[in-house]
């Protein structure tokens, strides 16, 4: 259902998606040059064989094919065992050879489907092609970079099962988690390691079907979603000027203006005269001794969902259990241990990266400093009310600092909490008769003041005081 103006219309939004995956690989797709030209001058990291020289042959890069494999199998594909590349012709400044290696009728996976709020929707195929270059435009002068050219790109293409541009952002959101999980592909829309084109269309009440649109490189979660969401009302607003045969047409998204803009028609297969690849011999997975598919699937230790439903099992609400599965390396780290426990997990979510923010270090060399295992002894001080979590955080402090363990750190510096509740007594007995203006206006009604006494005990305990027994102990002083 759309929203146009004041009343409802009964329009239904049909959406598919192909999505770009740069792979992190450590070579090029085709050629050994770096895959990594983040930091590096334009047009420095090429070759002969990215570049498209005469003479040159290209050599299939093996991790990648790994990789889109191991992709294929998270999100339920099928592997084929009969794989190819082809020629993708068409004609740009930034594409070198003229043509684009690629994958037409044999992709490495076929089907599958990922789950996105307990609807499924449909995986068409995932297959394995080289990037192209990139165009950037200055001005009225447009120059080329052809670092990124032969970088290797998975391509998955979704069915047109997506209903709305909410549900489509959620698809990309679970995707994006899912190769991050892989180890595949940081994945950053931001950085352009995950690009999307979105196709959209808007049936009537009477089934009839508007052209369908593709919105070119979108960039970000919120992008996809606006550029989605005014296409949607666009084409339901000129109902009337809808072609009778289908078409299809592409868009571009301005996000300064937040507009779509028209580009041009959509070439279809026949345009980009696709044939083999004549220098890439196709690739038997059945029989291959380069690729075991059993081992690869073996590597796939846990996925997103997988997570939320352990969570849920510790006992975490929903909402915990997405924090919780949205974080790679949290997962990572958590599953690292023999058991898992519910107070370890609220700690590691809550404590550990504002720890790693505030120390200015990588999430790997907080690890090496503080393995689980160190940082269940202190949960397990915390749990057992030897140190309050007060206390705790800044012994975590110090675990991240020095690297040394919490009951080191404990005992060398005399931080075991007071639980001995003759000692704790006395020294709340002590605070309530220093204070006797404070008494005075609790019993009165202040009830506020709680907190004073509270903050009073703990100084004189040197914050060693076990704040259950102070609480305690306050209460029936302060109430007589």
């Amino acid at each position: 259902m759309i929203y146009l103006g004041k009343q409802m219309s009964n329009f239904k939004t049909t959406i598919g998606l192909e999505i770009h995956v740069q792979l992190d690989t450590k070579s090029k797709m085709f050629c050994g040059c770096d895959n990594n030209s983040e930091n590096a001058e334009p047009n420095t990291n090429v070759c002969p064989t990215c570049l498209g020289m005469p003479g040159t042959l290209p050599l299939a890069n093996k991790q990648a094919i790994e990789w889109t494999i191991k992709t294929g199998l998270a999100l339920n594909c099928e592997i084929n065992k009969l794989s190819k590349f082809d020629r993708k012709h068409y004609f740009y400044p930034d594409l070198p050879k003229g043509f684009q290696i690629s994958q037409y009728d044999e992709p490495f996976c076929k089907g599958g489907y990922l789950e996105v709020d307990g609807k499924k929707v449909r995986l068409n195929r995932i297959h394995l092609e080289e990037d192209a270059g990139k165009l950037i435009h200055k001005g009225e002068e447009s120059f080329v970079d052809l670092n990124r050219a032969s970088t290797p790109l998975m391509e998955i293409v979704t069915e047109p099962d997506i209903e709305s541009p909410e549900q489509a952002k959620k698809f990309l959101q679970e995707l994006q988690l899912i190769v991050r999980y892989l180890k595949v592909s940081e994945a950053s829309m931001e950085k352009g390691h995950l690009r999307c084109d979105a196709n959209i269309s808007v049936k009537d009440e009477n089934g009839v079907m508007s052209p369908i649109v593709e919105i070119k490189n979108l960039n970000s979660f919120r992008f996809v979603e606006k550029a989605l969401k005014i296409e949607e009302k666009r084409l339901a607003e000129i109902r009337s000027e809808w072609p009778v045969k289908n078409s299809k047409v592409t868009r571009g998204y301005d996000s300064d203006k937040d507009e779509t803009y028209a580009q041009r028609e959509k070439e279809e297969a026949a345009d980009y005269r696709y044939f083999p690849e004549p220098d890439v011999p196709p690739i038997d997975l059945e029989r291959s001794a380069d690729f075991d598919i059993k081992k690869i699937k073996l590597e796939i230790e846990h996925l997103p969902a997988d997570i939320r439903t352990k969570m849920i099992e510790l006992g975490l609400s929903h909402e915990y259990a997405e924090k919780v599965a949205t974080n790679p390396d949290h997962v990572n780290y958590l599953l690292g241990g023999e058991t898992l426990e519910k107070e370890l997990v609220v700690w590691v979510t809550e404590e550990v990266n504002a720890q790693i923010d505030k120390h200015k270090i990588s999430y790997e060399e907080y690890v090496t400093k503080v393995p689980l295992t160190h940082l269940a002894d202190l949960v397990g001080f915390v749990k057992a009310e030897k140190i309050s979590v007060n206390t705790a955080k800044d012994i975590f402090a110090e675990m991240i600092k020095t690297g040394e363990r919490a009951g080191k750190i404990i005992q060398e510096r005399g931080l075991e909490q007071i639980s001995d509740q003759g000692e704790i007594e006395k020294i709340v007995d002590d605070v309530v008769s220093e204070n006797p203006t404070e008494l005075s206006a609790y019993r009165a009604g202040k009830k506020q003041l709680m907190g004073f006494f509270v903050g009073q005990v703990m100084k004189k305990s040197a914050g060693k005081a076990n704040p259950k027994i102070i609480n305690e102990f306050l209460r029936n002083k302060l109430d007589q």
